[in-house]
């Protein structure tokens, strides 16, 4: 089973990850969104020395990483947890600073490639679930089906930057009078008429639309400044932190909070008078986020939108 999950799921920037966390020179490492554990088997086979703490909100997905790092022993411990609460389960396992954290915030392979998850229209049968915590929130299914028509629409284009959110909002509120949208290939195809009723498309025209739909099920942009605010708190002098982002709108919000941390200010460039308090605790390892070489894109087409951000905390 271990050797499937592997070949299912390899890490998006795996080199850039260990080199930005200096995982070589051994440590105590949170892996922020474990996933199917990748990142976290590449850190302690980079290091006997090496100790990861992983954290995901899926159980099913924690589950296959703990059997993946079962061989590491000790070395390894996994905690059901969204990445969120990281700071506050530290404490519970009495965990004090920590060398470096990696988060990956993007959806992982093995989620999408789970019919039942909902998360991909690519199995039309699919249900409309997209909870990576399938035991607790409302589902996509739930917010298609109950959401006003102004709501849905400003979801679609807020969280997916959909042009055409309001046509497709109202034609799922005109199917939805005649039967509930259940499944992934409804919602699909009432979106495609929608929004590119001609059938020829590079990216299929339901991305945008699901993609809005999962960061709204799963509260994806909530708290990620706070995140890299407790994140910056909890690594040593030296521990570096390192986050791969998959879209403009959580790369915005992580640029946003690496440059609060590193001093700068962010207030708006109209207020006369900087009141956000920023102070300089970590240096930006690298001005341009990195991003996947052509390799491997052609291995993993997945990877073309990651981007990853670096820094090091700054001795008091």
């Amino acid at each position: 089973m271990r050797e499937d999950i592997r070949r299912l799921h390899s890490p998006v920037l795996k080199a850039e990850v260990l080199e930005a966390l200096g995982a070589a020179r051994g440590g105590i490492f949170v892996d922020a969104t474990l996933g199917m554990g990748g990142h976290s088997e590449a850190i302690l086979l980079e290091s006997e020395r090496n100790r990861v703490i992983g954290f995901d909100r899926d159980g099913e997905a924690l589950e296959l990483a703990r059997e993946r790092l079962s061989g590491f022993g000790d070395r390894f411990t996994g905690v059901q947890a969204d990445y969120r609460r990281f700071g506050s389960e530290l404490d519970r396992l009495g965990a004090g600073l920590i060398d470096g954290l990696v988060a990956d915030l993007g959806v992982s392979s093995w989620q999408l490639d789970s019919p039942e998850r909902g998360f991909s229209f690519r199995f039309p049968a699919s249900p409309l679930d997209m909870r990576m915590d399938r035991g607790s929130g409302p589902t996509a299914a739930d917010l298609v089906n109950g959401l006003g028509e102004r709501e849905l629409a400003d979801l679609i284009w807020r969280y997916g930057e959909e042009p055409a959110a309001r046509r497709i909002a109202r034609r799922i509120v005109e199917a939805r009078r005649r039967s509930p949208i259940r499944t992934a290939g409804e919602l699909a195809d009432l979106v495609v008429r929608a929004a590119h009723p001609k059938g020829r498309w590079r990216i299929h025209p339901a991305t945008r639309t699901f993609q809005a739909l999962r960061i709204a099920v799963n509260n994806e942009l909530e708290g990620l400044g706070e995140f890299v605010a407790e994140a910056v708190d909890r690594l040593a002098p030296g521990g570096r932190l390192a986050v791969i982002t998959f879209h403009s709108l959580e790369d915005r919000l992580i640029k946003r909070a690496f440059r609060f941390q590193s001093g700068h200010c962010v207030c708006p460039p109209t207020q006369p008078v900087c009141g956000c308090g920023a102070v300089r605790r970590i240096e930006v390892l690298a001005r341009k986020a990195m991003a996947p070489g052509p390799d491997e894109i052609q291995a993993n087409p997945r990877a073309r939108s990651a981007k990853l951000r670096a820094a090091v905390r700054l001795y008091d």
